[in-house]
């Protein structure tokens, strides 16, 4: 479809006087070479009550313009420093507006696309802002998929089996591990994610293997009520040889997922591709510390999501917990 500029005051003259002279707006729709709908919106808009006038239309249509550009939100100091400062921490334009509408209780601030038309201005690219923004990533190829233990997973149940309630993600204490792999295979980080919140746990560990793997596994989710740690789903890397002893410790039931089937931990992997902007692949694990990779899981969690209805994982997460000690309380007396 052909985008036309806006109404011009020669066709608002042609408009009235057609007006003036009893034309249907479709009729006059076809004379300019413009939708019903457009000719519609104008004399809805710019008429003085009730008539169409093409110079009081003007000076509305006028005004109305250089209006919008004063209400502009990002010449507001305020909200410009909040968009420039949430950009830097990572969020993205949708979750920025999104936020700024929940604060403001559900009245719209700025719109994701206002940002990102300023991101990609030349002001935007003076301060070059597009580097905050998170890069599309590339397929991923059967090739370039991790290699299956080859000794194979002891009494592993399939993701087929698990029960139907996990999909929907609207029962709490689902989870989703994986193993984040440094320079040259040797260390790693096991992470976790609970489906329903998003909310997103990681550990170092010094050697990807099954012992390493299922003890980081139990001390990240050890700490949280037996109700909140009802399933795992895991794939078939060789750090979950072990599955077996999460099952004794923590009473949890182990999925596993098909070979090269990743989006079916989809959420686990978004995540671990969110750490990898702050960990590249082939990054040397050795120089990083357990209290460094803390505070990128906890800014990672204080984000807000379109899907959590903009609030943020942790804030949802911790409402689950609250809930489920409050409702062990009462069980309890």
């Amino acid at each position: 479809m052909i985008k036309k500029p806006k109404i011009s005051p020669s066709e608002r003259d042609e408009i009235a006087s057609l007006i003036a002279g009893g034309t249907s707006l479709r009729k006059i729709a076809f004379v300019l070479g413009r939708s019903v709908s457009s000719i519609s919106q104008e004399v809805r808009r710019n008429s003085v009550q009730g008539e169409y006038h093409s110079l009081a239309a003007q000076q509305l249509s006028s005004r109305r313009n250089i209006q919008s550009r004063k209400s502009n939100p990002l010449k507001n100091s305020k909200i410009f420093s909040y968009v420039i400062d949430k950009l830097r921490c990572g969020w993205s334009p949708e979750q920025i507006s999104g936020r700024l509408k929940r604060n403001n209780k559900g009245k719209s601030v700025i719109c994701f696309e206002t940002i990102y038309r300023y991101i990609y201005s030349e002001a935007g690219k003076e301060k070059n802002l597009s580097q905050y923004l998170v890069k599309h990533h590339y397929k991923r190829r059967k090739w370039h998929s991790r290699y299956l233990y080859q000794r194979g997973i002891a009494n592993k149940v399939n993701i087929k089996l698990r029960p139907k309630e996990v999909e929907k993600r609207k029962i709490f204490g689902h989870w989703e591990g994986d193993t984040v792999e440094g320079k040259a295979h040797q260390m790693g980080i096991q992470t976790m994610l609970e489906r329903k919140t998003r909310y997103y746990l990681a550990k170092m560990i010094t050697v990807i293997d099954s012992e390493y793997g299922v003890r980081a596994q139990r001390d990240l989710l050890q700490g949280f009520p037996c109700k909140a740690r009802k399933t795992l789903t895991l794939d078939n890397g060789k750090e979950n040889y072990n599955h077996n002893k999460l099952q004794e410790w923590l009473g949890i039931k182990t999925y596993f997922c098909d070979p090269y089937c990743a989006w079916q931990r989809g959420a686990n992997e978004y995540h671990n591709g969110v750490l990898r902007r702050y960990i590249p692949k082939k990054a040397d694990l050795t120089n990083l510390s357990q209290e460094d990779l803390n505070s990128i899981v906890l800014e990672i969690n204080q984000r807000p999501r379109k899907c959590l209805f903009y609030q943020t994982p942790q804030e949802v997460f911790t409402k689950e917990i609250r809930t489920l000690k409050i409702q062990e309380c009462s069980d309890s007396t």
